[in-house]
């Protein structure tokens, strides 16, 4: 008899947010929570087959081994390349401060 675990599906868009709790058989995979949960109900953009996985902040590959307890995070596309716009800001002679508010440069 397989136990169960308590999984959490998480996803966020700037406007909303929602996390799902599913109670799922050992040994599932994270895609197959990501399924089974019924997000993209909620999220009809999300691409369940093709986007990334993480677990608390961390990109998983499809065979991770889920716990009990755990949260599925699902990762929009990046809009922009994070280095691209370091450099352009940088061309630009603009600092950034943690958190990426600019710096007054005076």
């Amino acid at each position: 008899m397989n136990a169960k675990q308590r999984i959490e599906v998480a996803y966020a868009t700037p406007q909303k947010q929602l996390i799902l709790e599913c109670e799922v058989d050992a040994g599932i995979t994270p895609r197959d929570v990501v399924r089974l949960s019924g997000i993209e109900r909620h999220f009809p953009e999300i691409d369940v087959e093709n986007c990334d996985l993480g677990v608390f902040g961390k990109l998983v590959p499809a065979d991770y081994e889920l716990i009990d307890g755990d949260r599925i995070e699902i990762y929009r596309p990046l809009i922009a390349d994070p280095k691209e716009i370091r450099r352009q800001r940088a061309a630009q002679g603009l600092a950034m401060k943690k958190g990426g508010g600019e710096l007054n440069p005076e």
